[in-house]
């Protein structure tokens, strides 16, 4: 005669087992290191990847894109909207900025989130035209506190907290909880030039030094956007930002096996750079 089948046996025998599995699978979870970013997808990613165009695609969207609170976000405010995983500039950027005035408000334009950028949307948007070949990939944007860190555990580079930074080199992305921007380049009197998305919009910037507002960086940004940019300078003249942009940002750099630099980008001032990104 066949056995009947004893349910009642057949369940204690299964609840020892589950629980051994369960164990094992906790302490595999515990032991891994834990990581908030993972590098996107490089299904499509460029090869033969410089410094120097990572800069001209910095540029791209200067003087013509406004500063827009969510710009460049999802409408989760997750991660990367469509413009930030879009190979190019957007058009209506630029149509967006030719309805605005000189009285442009950055709070009447809340997450309008297709009419511009903030801080970390551009610089979500400029590492993936760097990184990527097509359109609609997985994204790079993140709060801007965490970017300089979660590239440099991308494996594209080194990260420096703030305390312990000491220079700035063209490329550098400097990150803190509430901005984030781009190193172009350093002057002869230890100012820097920098492009960032700050109200009103994406442009370029010197640091101050000593609170004149006369600093070399803040001399060439201002030559700058008025020469490259004069529709945009005549609206919002500012071209400058507080000695603070020097102190407490955490910075990520650039290491030779991500970005090559066969132009010496890095050996030139902030002049030069300016030369040769506008072949000047």
């Amino acid at each position: 005669m066949k056995r009947k089948l004893n349910i009642k046996h057949l369940l204690l025998l299964c609840i020892p087992i589950c629980l051994i599995i369960t164990l094992c699978l906790s302490m595999l979870h515990r032991n891994a290191s834990p990581s908030s970013h993972s590098e996107p997808s490089t299904s499509s990613k460029q090869s033969n990847l410089s410094l120097e165009r990572f800069l001209e695609i910095a540029i791209e969207p200067v003087g013509q894109t406004m500063y827009v609170w969510g710009g460049g976000w999802n409408e989760e405010d997750t991660g990367a909207g469509v413009e930030a995983v879009t190979i190019g500039v957007s058009d209506h950027w630029a149509s967006f900025f030719e309805e605005q005035d000189a009285s442009y408000d950055y709070q009447n334009t809340l997450y309008q989130i297709h009419d511009g950028l903030d801080c970390s949307g551009y610089v979500g948007w400029a590492i993936y035209n760097l990184m990527q070949t097509e359109s609609g990939q997985e994204g790079y944007v993140m709060k801007s506190g965490e970017m300089a860190k979660a590239f440099a555990d991308f494996g594209w580079g080194s990260y420096t907290p703030r305390n312990a930074v000491s220079d700035f080199k063209p490329g550098d992305i400097m990150s803190n909880e509430e901005h984030v921007y781009i190193v172009l380049g350093v002057c002869e009197d230890g100012s820097v030039l920098l492009v960032h998305a700050s109200p009103p919009g994406v442009r370029i910037c010197g640091t101050d030094l000593d609170q004149t507002g006369n600093s070399d960086a803040i001399v060439l940004a201002q030559q700058t956007m008025a020469e490259q940019y004069p529709k945009w300078f005549e609206k919002y003249p500012s071209c400058s930002v507080d000695v603070s942009y020097l102190h407490n940002y955490d910075q990520f750099r650039w290491n030779t096996d991500t970005l090559s630099d066969a132009s010496k980008i890095q050996a030139l001032d902030a002049s030069d750079i300016i030369k040769s990104l506008y072949n000047e």
